[in-house]
């Protein structure tokens, strides 16, 4: 299933681009359980490019037919993700901690100035499920609670970067 995420910020492309890679933006993130309490497994960080993992867990609802065949418990994943600070592009990965046989996950997030003021951030990416008769049901399922999870996280980055706008991040 290909999917499309917006969000949309006021602040500069490069404040919004150090904020998604900022450890403290990311801890204030994990505060929130609607996004699964997203773990920085590993970060590293040359200059030009940003090289994280980050575990996160599936929160959203499933129905009878797909938690027959899906256990949500076991509906937690690392996102690999490699930002490339020159093109303001980050390819990212999704790997399951279980059911890697069932579900792959790649996306490409870019960011652009906005006319104006402010940055569009655009996440294009393509999940595949595998299970016998509710792959479609559980492609979307998944695909609603990156919308929802997009929907917070731009809320929490924005109010980041409307408390500390003189960082480069947003952050002290």
């Amino acid at each position: 299933m290909r999917f499309r995420l917006e969000q949309r910020f006021s602040a500069p492309l490069d404040a919004v681009e150090a904020a998604f890679v900022d450890p403290a933006v990311l801890g204030e993130l994990a505060e929130l359980p609607e996004l699964g309490r997203p773990e920085i497994l590993s970060r590293s960080d040359d200059g030009d490019t940003v090289t994280m993992d980050v575990r996160y867990a599936f929160v959203g609802e499933l129905s009878k037919a797909v938690t027959a065949v899906i256990d949500p418990a076991r509906l937690t994943w690392v996102e690999h993700s490699m930002l490339d600070r020159r093109t303001h592009r980050t390819a990212l990965s999704i790997r399951p901690d279980h059911y890697a046989d069932r579900l792959t996950c790649s996306a490409t997030v870019t960011l652009a100035p906005l006319d104006g003021a402010g940055c569009r951030r655009e996440v294009d990416g393509d999940l595949r499920v595998r299970a016998p008769l509710v792959a479609s049901k559980v492609e979307r399922a998944i695909v609603s609670g990156l919308r929802d999870h997009a929907t917070v996280e731009g809320r929490v980055v924005q109010a980041w970067l409307d408390r500390h706008p003189s960082h480069p991040s947003g952050g002290p």
